[in-house]
Formats: C-alpha cells, sequence, structure tokens
C-alpha cells in the first residue's frame, strides 16, 4: 500500500491510472451480456424529469456508470480521501461530476451542494457505507438528504458471473471482461420532510434491507456466493 500511496501522488501518474480505469470499466461492459431487472422505476423518473438519489453500496462501485442514462446529469459524493481521489476521476471520464465529502460526517459543504443539485432537478449518488465502512451498513446521512430535499432514495447494485470480490473492507467487486452480468434495481425508498427521529431510523433500515435484498438478488442471478454485511460495531474493518 505504502508503493501505491507513493505512485499516486504523482498527477501525471494518476490521470494514467484513472484513464487506464475508465478503458477496463468500458471494456467490460462492452464485452459483457447485461440485463436489468426493476429498470421501470428509474426509467419513470428519468422520462419525467424528476430527480432522485442513487444509492449503491462501495463494494459495487465499479460498473455504477452503466447503470446511468447518459444524457441525465448526476453526481456522485465521494470522499476526500486519496481513493475517493481516483474514483472521482476515473468516473469523470463517463461525464460524471462528483462532490467532495461525506454523507455521515464533515459534509455540510457536501450536503449543500446535493441539496442545490437535487433541487435543480439534478441527480446525485451516494454510497451510504462509504468511505470507510462498516460493509453493506448505511448510515444516516443518506436519508437526511431525502428528508430535506424531498427527494426519494433508489437503490441500485449489479454482479458478473466472472470476476473476484476482494479482501478489502467492502468486498470489492472487481467485474471481468466476456461476462454475464445484471444490474437490480430497488423500489423507490420517500422521506418524509418532518420524519421524526424513529421514522428516520426506519428509513435508513429500510435502504439497508433493500440495498442488501438487491445484492444478495445480483448475486444469485449471476452464481456468486453472496456477501455477508460487516458486523455494526466494526466500522472499516475486514470481517471475515
Amino acid at each position: 500500500m505504502g508503493v501505491i500511496k507513493t505512485v499516486t501522488k504523482s498527477e501525471g501518474v494518476r490521470r494514467m491510472l484513472c484513464w487506464l480505469g475508465a478503458q477496463y470499466i468500458r471494456l467490460v461492459f462492452a464485452s459483457g451480456r447485461w440485463t436489468v431487472e426493476g429498470g421501470a422505476g428509474p426509467d419513470a423518473f428519468w422520462r419525467e424529469g424528476r430527480p432522485f438519489i442513487l444509492a449503491f453500496w462501495h463494494g459495487r462501485i465499479l460498473m455504477m456508470p452503466y447503470c446511468w442514462r447518459r444524457d441525465k446529469a448526476i453526481h456522485m459524493l465521494i470522499s476526500q480521501h486519496r481513493d475517493g481521489r481516483l474514483i472521482a476521476e476515473t468516473v469523470g471520464h463517463f461525464g460524471i461530476a462528483t462532490v467532495t465529502g461525506s454523507s455521515s460526517k464533515g459534509g455540510s459543504q457536501a450536503l449543500r451542494a446535493m441539496l442545490k443539485s437535487l433541487k435543480s432537478g439534478e441527480c446525485v449518488g451516494i454510497t451510504p457505507d462509504g468511505p470507510r465502512g462498516p460493509r453493506m451498513r448505511a448510515s444516516e446521512g443518506i436519508v437526511q438528504v431525502a428528508r430535506l430535499s424531498g427527494c426519494p432514495i433508489i437503490p441500485c447494485s449489479f454482479a458478473t458471473e466472472k470476476g473476484r470480490t476482494l479482501g478489502s473492507w467492502d468486498r470489492f467487486l472487481v467485474a471481468f471482461p466476456l461476462s454475464r452480468g445484471v444490474f437490480v434495481w430497488g423500489e423507490p425508498i420517500e422521506v418524509p420532510h418532518g420524519a421524526s427521529a424513529p421514522d428516520l431510523e426506519a428509513a435508513r433500515q429500510k435502504v439497508e434491507d433493500s440495498l442488501n435484498a438487491i445484492t444478495r438478488r445480483a448475486d444469485m442471478l449471476c452464481g456468486r456466493d453472496p456477501v455477508t454485511p460487516a458486523d455494526e460495531t466494526v466500522a472499516g474493518a475486514t470481517v471475515p
């Protein structure tokens, strides 16, 4: 990891790595056989020009640029960590803008930027277990954004038949080319503006449960072993 950190300090090297990453994502998608399940939900919002909050787990970020319609603007919330900068530059090759910050801490500026985007009719994307976990456990930040903006949360996940699940905290799925793949969308989740603390917790749990359900569904459709959510008390740790 020390070598990677040193290498990516070079702006030129970082840009090259992000470009290569984007080309790899394009190769995986172009060479694969992809299907979409539950896509009627986001299609209706896109067709009607209604903004929403895209939610997906950190470990399923790789192919997310291809769950999205290229003619629709989206701003992804990216952490200020080194990994976040790499992700931001990589998805930038797909025309995806980024907001720097965290959905759970130190994110007042990011929150204002996301609310501005949503109120102007553009969508935002959030990994509710990022940037450091616990894996597949949703933070409250995403439901606060939904409450304040009045926009629903729509979960999405993907899986591929060929690929490798890394031993990282998020169990990152590296999809391989020439594979069968699927995007699975969940139902929209509304959070009332006047939601109480128990209401917010119920909405947070609903986001978490929905994301875990569609991730299991995607893995099942591709014949993959399901990934187990981390212990809620172990933030950012590698849990078997």
